[in-house]
C-alpha cells in the first residue's frame, strides 16, 4: 500500500525495503554444534548477535534460570517493611501505573497480600493514577488522594513507577508514609529517590541482579517473593505456604505487553514460557472469559495473543478512561464478572482504534515536512490529539518511516505537552533523551522510559527549542545509520518447507517478543486467487503457488478502503510473510501472514 505524499517526499522511500536480517556466524555455528536444526540456527543467529552466553536458557526457558532476589538491591530491606506491614496489621497503598505491566503489578501485589499473606482487603488501597487527569507515575494528584484516605496507609507499595519521583515520595514521607518502590524504569542521573523507604530496581548501578530488562511486574512478583520468605523466617507464615508461581501468568501477560527483551533475557524468556502454561490452564475468570471472546480456535495462547489481543484491551481503559475496570477484569473471580468488564475494555479498544486512525493520518501529514528535510527523528504535535493514544501513533509512524518519533499533545497542566515516544532498532530513546536534557534542560523538564519507548513533558513554548535538541541528540547517536522503513527477514524457505512442520520447528524456539521477533521469511509467489474482505474491505486474502505447493495467505490492511489491488491472479509477488496455523473447528491449516510485498514486473 502505497503512502500518499507530496512531491517533496518521494514515494519510492516511503515503501518499506525488504532486507535480509544480519546474522552472527558464530551464534549459528553454535546452535548447530548443539543440535539444532539448520532453520532453527539460522533464526537463533538473527536474534542473538554477540551472545556469548549459554543457549540453553534461551532456548528451553525454565524458572531455574532465575536469580535469587536477594539479589536486587534493597530488596531484603523492602521486603521486611512489607512483612512488618502484615505483622502489624498497616494500612497498604498499592500504587501503580496504569498500562498492563502496572496493572498486572497491581494484581501480583493484591493477591500475594490477600491471598497468601492473609491481609483483609478492608485494608488494602488500590491507587491507580489517571492517565489524562494525573499522568504517569506517582503524581502530585494520586499523592493527594492518597493522603485524604481514612484510614491512610502507613506503606504504599508502588510498581513500574517511582523511580523519577522523589518530590512526591518526599511529601508522602513528610506525612508519615512509607513509600517502597519496585520499578525497572530508568533512574534519573542523581539515583534512586532519597525519601523511599527502599527503591527495588535492577536498572540501578549498584544493583546485582543479572538480568536488568525484566518488567515492572516481574519486579514486584520477585519483591513480594521474597515478603513471603521473610515471614516464613519469622514465623509468621507456615513453610507449607503457597509460593507465588501461579501469578506468573500475569507476569508473563505484563512482559510481553511492556515490550521489555526476549531475546538475551533467560529471565524474560522463562517467565513468558512458564505463565503462558499457566494461563492455557485457563484457571482464572480472565483467560477463560478471554478465550470465549476470541473464540474456542484461539486456545492455546501464545505471546502473540497476549501482545495483539489481551495487552490492547487492558491498555485501551487507561487510554481513554480510569483503569479500574482493567484491574476489576483481572481480579474477577466470576466467569460472568469477567465477560462483563471485557465488554468495557472491548468498547473501549473500538474507540481506541478509531481515535487512532484519525491521529495518525493527521500525525502523517505533519510528519511529510520533517521526512523532506530528512529529519533523523519526528517530532509531531496534534493540538486536537488525545492524549492516550499517543504512544500507538508514534509505533505506526516508526513503522511507516522508520524514524525514531515523538507523537505530543496538550498536557492537562496549563502551558505543557506530554508526549509519547517510540524508537528503531539502533537508538536508545531514553539515552537520547537524557542527551536533550543535557542539550536544553528547560525544554525537557520530565522524561522517563527505557531503549524502546518513552515519556517526555515538554513547556509548550519550549516545542521548537526540544525539537531541535532531540534531533541533534538522536543525530549523535546515531551517526551515518542509513533510515527509512525496513522489512528484515529470515532468508527464503524452499517449497516443501511451506508446512507445519516447519512451523512447528520454529514454534519451538518461542516465545518470541522484543528483540526475539518472530521468524520473518521472504519469497516469491504466483496469485492464483485473491479477495479483498473484511467490513471496509481493506484486507486481501490471497491462494498463492510456489512451484508444486499451493498456501493461503492473508494480508491485513493491505489496501485503503475503496482502493483496487495494483496485481491481479497471474501476477507474481514478492513478500514478506510468517507462518501461521490457522485453526477451523479443530482442524489446523498453514497460512502465511503477509506483512509486505511487491507485484513483480
Amino acid at each position: 500500500m502505497d503512502i500518499a505524499s507530496p512531491p517533496s517526499v518521494p514515494a519510492a522511500s516511503l515503501k518499506p525495503r525488504i532486507l535480509p536480517r544480519p546474522r552472527d556466524a558464530a551464534v549459528e555455528a553454535r546452535a548447530l554444534a548443539e543440535g539444532l536444526t539448520p532453520l532453527q540456527a539460522r533464526v537463533l543467529a538473527g536474534r542473538l548477535a554477540g551472545h556469548e552466553g549459554e543457549l540453553a536458557p534461551l532456548v528451553s526457558p525454565s524458572l531455574r534460570h532465575l536469580a535469587h532476589p536477594e539479589r536486587l538491591r534493597d530488596a531484603r530491606r523492602a521486603a521486611e517493611r512489607i512483612a512488618q506491614a502484615v505483622v502489624e496489621g498497616e494500612h497498604i497503598g498499592i500504587l501503580t501505573d496504569y498500562d498492563v505491566d502496572g496493572i498486572t503489578s497491581h494484581v501480583v501485589i493484591r493477591r500475594t497480600l490477600n491471598e497468601l499473606f492473609g491481609v483483609p482487603e478492608s485494608r488494602l488501597h488500590s491507587l491507580i493514577g489517571h492517565r489524562i487527569h494525573d499522568g504517569y507515575g506517582i503524581s502530585l494528584p494520586l499523592v493527594e488522594r492518597t493522603l485524604k484516605l481514612s484510614p491512610r496507609p502507613s506503606v504504599v507499595i508502588t510498581a513500574d513507577c517511582g523511580s523519577s519521583d522523589e518530590p512526591r515520595i518526599a511529601r508522602l514521607r513528610e506525612a508519615g508514609i512509607d513509600v517502597v518502590v519496585s520499578d525497572h524504569h530508568a533512574l534519573p542521573v542523581e539515583g534512586p529517590p532519597a525519601s523511599a523507604y527502599a527503591t527495588v530496581n535492577p536498572t540501578r548501578h549498584d544493583c546485582d541482579y543479572p538480568d536488568p530488562t525484566i518488567a515492572g511486574c516481574m519486579v514486584a512478583w520477585l519483591v513480594m517473593s521474597l515478603a513471603r520468605g521473610v515471614l516464613i523466617e519469622w514465623g509468621v507464615l507456615a513453610a507449607s505456604t503457597p509460593k507465588l508461581s501461579p501469578w506468573l501468568s500475569y507476569v508473563a501477560l505484563g512482559t510481553v505487553a511492556d515490550c521489555v527483551s526476549l531475546g538475551g533475557s533467560a529471565a524474560n524468556r522463562a517467565v513468558v514460557a512458564q505463565g503462558l502454561i499457566l494461563i492455557n490452564r485457563m484457571e482464572a475468570a480472565c483467560w477463560r472469559a478471554m478465550a470465549e471472546r476470541l473464540g474456542a480456535d484461539s486456545v492455546p495462547f501464545d505471546a502473540e495473543t497476549l501482545a495483539f489481543q489481551m495487552g490492547p484491551r487492558i491498555n485501551a481503559r487507561s487510554r481513554l478512561d480510569d483503569p479500574y475496570a482493567a484491574l476489576h477484569f483481572m481480579l474477577a473471580e466470576q466467569d460472568d464478572v469477567a465477560q462483563r468488564y471485557l465488554d468495557v475494555l472491548d468498547q473501549d479498544n473500538q474507540s481506541r482504534k478509531a481515535i487512532e486512525a484519525e491521529m495518525t493520518e493527521q500525525a502523517k501529514a505533519l510528519a511529510m515536512p520533517q521526512l523532506a528535510a530528512d529529519a533523523p527523528a519526528l517530532v509531531v504535535f496534534l493540538e486536537e490529539g488525545h492524549p492516550g493514544v499517543q504512544g500507538i501513533v508514534a509505533s505506526r509512524l516508526v513503522q511507516a518511516f522508520g524514524r525514531p518519533t515523538l507523537v505530543l499533545t496538550p498536557a492537562a497542566q496549563p502551558g505543557m505537552l506530554t508526549g509519547s515516544g517510540r524508537s528503531i532498532e539502533a537508538l536508545h530513546l531514553r539515552d537520547a533523551l537524557q542527551r536533550t536534557f543535557e542539550l536544553a534542560p528547560e525544554a525537557l523538564p520530565r522524561f522517563g522510559g527505557h531503549r524502546g519507548a518513552a515519556g517526555v513533558g515538554v513547556p509548550r513554548e519550549a516545542l521548537e527549542a526540544f525539537r531541535e535538541a532531540f534531533r541533534r541528540a538522536v543525530g549523535e547517536q546515531l551517526g551515518d545509520t542509513e533510515l527509512g522503513p525496513r522489512v528484515f527477514t529470515d532468508g527464503e524457505l524452499a517449497a516443501d518447507q511451506l508446512a507445519l512442520s516447519t512451523l512447528d520447528e520454529i514454534e519451538a524456539l518461542g516465545p518470541y517478543g522484543r528483540e526475539f521477533d518472530a521468524p520473518l521469511f521472504e519469497g516469491t509467489f504466483l496469485v492464483e486467487r485473491l479477495r479483498p474482505v473484511g467490513a471496509d474491505g481493506s484486507h486481501l486474502m490471497l491462494e498463492l503457488s510456489a512451484g508444486p505447493v499451493a498456501v493461503r495467505a492473508i494480508w491485513f490492511r493491505a489496501l485503503t478502503p475503496g482502493e483496487v489491488p495494483a496485481f491481479g491472479v497471474g501476477d507474481r509477488l514478492h513478500g514478506a510473510f510468517k507462518l501461521n496455523r490457522n485453526r477451523w473447528r479443530g482442524r489446523e491449516s498453514l497460512q502465511l501472514m503477509i506483512e509486505h510485498a511487491e507485484p513483480l514486473g
